[in-house]
């Protein structure tokens, strides 16, 4: 992830585990290119994680462990990098949907997160501008997929999607993967706790035209709202907009197509590509 997204607790873990990998290297008299070298990573890679500027992935300190014999003690460190990995929107947006009792979520600009496929996710991350570099597309897309754990959980959730027909249609990706992403729309939309409707384009009446936006009913605490534009996003706690937001998604999904013919929607746009 961008530095930009680290917040206090990631900078701090990086920080220390950073240092710990510096001094191991240095009490077994190597260089950060020695290392580097011995472990299949390039000098700036090490002095990157040294320097607590980069996330080290679980492969780095298994291999730092075993070069310097370090007995797993950096390797124990593997959990709590694990826990930061991800932008802080990605984690709080992860453990509110992890909590989730109830979910409704209306999507108008791509196919929703939980529903995305992994090739999908890619094709949206690379269609940013300014272009992202590959290895934090893959740190994206990684954080994204984590968030699909809400489908196996038990008991399951109950999950509300309305999605506009233009996310059906915009070939992110080209054909086949927007053929594979229509394909897993059909799957999750069989599942007895998934609801997916169409909002159609000549719908003259749309109470959503204000935006994309999702509301979250925890096991625990009150429901909040969630909205997210460019690279910004704000949990919505107050209880007067969250009732506005219930009453705006309710009457989306009034004039939306039902369930039903929603898959059928869909499968007749599959149909066309």
């Amino acid at each position: 992830m961008d530095e930009q997204d680290w917040d206090e607790a990631t900078s701090e873990i990086l920080a220390v585990v950073g240092r710990h990998v510096r001094r191991c290297r240095e009490r077994a008299g190597l260089k950060q290119s020695e290392l580097g070298k011995a472990i299949g990573y390039t000098e700036h890679q090490v002095s990157a994680v040294e320097r607590g500027r980069r996330i080290p992935k679980p492969v780095f300190l298994d291999r730092v462990d075993e070069v310097l014999g370090t007995q797993g003690a950096l390797a124990d460190f593997k959990e709590d990098v694990e826990k930061v990995r991800y932008p802080k929107k990605v984690r709080d947006l992860k453990r509110l949907e992890a909590d989730a009792a109830a979910l409704g979520a209306y999507a108008n600009h791509h196919i929703h997160g939980l529903l995305q496929t992994e090739d999908y996710i890619r094709a949206l991350y690379r269609a940013r501008r300014p272009a992202l570099d590959e290895e934090l597309i893959e740190e994206y897309v990684a954080g994204r997929l984590a968030r699909h754990d809400v489908f196996s959980r038990k008991p399951p959730p109950f999950l509300s999607f309305v999605q506009e027909e233009v996310t059906l249609r915009r070939p992110v990706g080209g054909t086949m993967v927007m053929r594979g992403q229509l394909e897993r729309l059909l799957e999750v939309g069989q599942l007895r706790n998934v609801e997916i409707q169409v909002m159609p384009t000549d719908c003259e009446d749309h109470a959503g035209l204000a935006g994309a936006f999702r509301l979250i009913d925890p096991h625990t605490g009150p429901k909040v709202g969630y909205i997210e534009q460019q690279r910004f996003s704000r949990v919505i706690p107050e209880r007067q907009e969250v009732r506005r937001l219930e009453a705006t998604y309710g009457i989306i999904q009034a004039q939306a197509l039902t369930p039903r013919e929603s898959l059928a929607f869909i499968e007749k746009v599959l149909g066309e590509i």
